[in-house]
């Protein structure tokens, strides 16, 4: 077993494409299912975003576990798997880790390192790990590309230009105006929509309004921030009195198909995929469109210093991880041997208690203790040297090892050794 990260982003694929991937919440069950149904699947998460979909694997191979992950990511949108490929990614064994902990750390980000993708991953292992779908490897993997995005954000200057997505195109599209003063409507009360209204206030906008097609929701996302809620049947009108829009609904069509003839210049923001914004908008003299495609093109960076510094633990904690796994692997093999051991003690007590008749239970006791403390003692320093070598490169040659010369039966469901590539 081994892990596999097939993905599609913003550096594979347009906004087009992604958005025909890319997950509603409810949807996220059904495609678990469907990964764990497929022959070569073990383990699977979903990470689904504005600007990446990616499905982390354990995976029984290389090869086939690709073809598993293409074959639904296909399905997902619509189309055959040759004309999916050549816009997928795929990282596996070690490659897989690196690429988990840079997408944790806001590397791999359209925006270098923003920290919004922290929370997104959190929410995807979470989701993952309540439909039983996440086994051990991945629940490590999770963990740890989580702590590492943490500590990189932490011990680098990475998110002084790692704003948030809203961040970027709020700047992208005021270009050098302050946002202080003017009137702003967020559509959607999910995550995007409560970041972007914490990101309006942070610059200064004070009149705030949320829609969504669930009022309720509008209204509780409202009250925590400051905002106003209003009906999302008053849209056509609120177009018309505000300066800014940011839409970022989970709705499957377009939420804003036309804007009023008579408006005053505004900026929308459609950072939903599906888009939320027909394009036709865009043609309007007063609107300035800002989406993801635009926003690719157009991100803040952060300093070279930091990234190099970033990149550096990166590899720090990969390295970690890799021992783990490899020391890891050996478990199986040396609880196996201790099992083996026991038995052989057992069998031994057994047979001299049918002979040594005269022994009172103290006696039988204390050489049964004194046995066992033996054999313990024995195996105590081979076991211990050889996990030390098996985090080692090449290590699983000593469990392998172990196995031939004590004829130690194979581990039912150990994930083998990390990999640098395809097998």
């Amino acid at each position: 077993m081994n892990v596999l990260v097939v993905g599609i982003s913003h550096r594979t694929a347009d906004v087009g494409v992604l958005e025909r991937v890319t997950l509603a919440p409810g949807e996220l069950p059904t495609v678990l299912a469907r990964l764990l149904a497929q022959p070569y699947v073990r383990e699977a998460l979903v990470v689904s975003t504005c600007n990446r979909v990616e499905v982390y694997a354990v995976v029984a191979s290389f090869h086939g576990g690709l073809s598993d992950v293409g074959t639904v990511l296909a399905e997902r949108a619509g189309v055959q798997v040759s004309e999916l490929a050549d816009r997928l990614y795929a990282h596996y064994g070690t490659d897989a880790v690196r690429h988990a902990y840079r997408v944790a750390a806001g590397l791999d980000s359209m925006v270098v390192g923003e920290s919004q993708i922290l929370g997104q991953m959190r929410d995807a292992y979470t989701a993952a790990a309540e439909l039983g779908v996440a086994g051990r490897m991945l629940h490590e993997l999770a963990q740890q590309a989580l702590r590492v995005g943490k500590r990189v954000h932490a011990e680098t200057g990475i998110d002084r230009a790692g704003q948030s997505v809203v961040s970027a195109a709020l700047d992208l599209g005021l270009a050098g105006e302050p946002a202080a003063g003017k009137k702003a409507l967020v559509l959607g009360a999910g995550a995007m929509g409560a970041l972007a209204l914490a990101t309006l206030h942070r610059a200064g906008v004070t009149d705030l309004l949320v829609s969504n097609r669930t009022a309720a929701k509008a209204v509780h996302l409202a009250a925590t921030h400051g905002a106003t809620a209003a009906p999302v049947d008053d849209l056509p009108a609120l177009l018309g009195e505000v300066d800014i829009v940011v839409s970022a609904t989970a709705s499957p069509g377009r939420v804003i198909t036309s804007v009023p003839e008579r408006i005053a210049p505004l900026l929308i923001l459609d950072l939903a995929v599906p888009h939320d914004v027909d394009r036709s908008v865009a043609d309007h003299p007063a609107v300035t469109l800002i989406d993801i495609d635009r926003l690719r093109s157009g991100g803040a960076t952060a300093g070279a210093a930091d990234v190099a510094l970033a990149e550096d633990i990166v590899s720090a904690e990969v390295d970690a991880f890799v021992a783990w796994h490899r020391g890891s692997d050996v478990a199986p093999t040396v609880a196996a041997l201790r099992t083996r051991a026991d038995e052989v003690v057992t069998a031994e007590l057994r047979r001299l208690g049918s002979r040594a008749t005269g022994l009172t239970d103290a006696q039988r006791a204390e050489v049964a203790k004194s046995m066992h403390r033996i054999v313990q003692r024995l195996l105590h320093e081979p076991t211990v040297r050889v996990r030390q070598r098996a985090a080692e490169p090449g290590g699983e040659q000593y469990a392998n090892l172990l196995r031939e010369l004590f004829d130690l039966p194979e581990p039912l469901d150990v994930p083998g050794a990390l990999e640098a590539g395809p097998e």
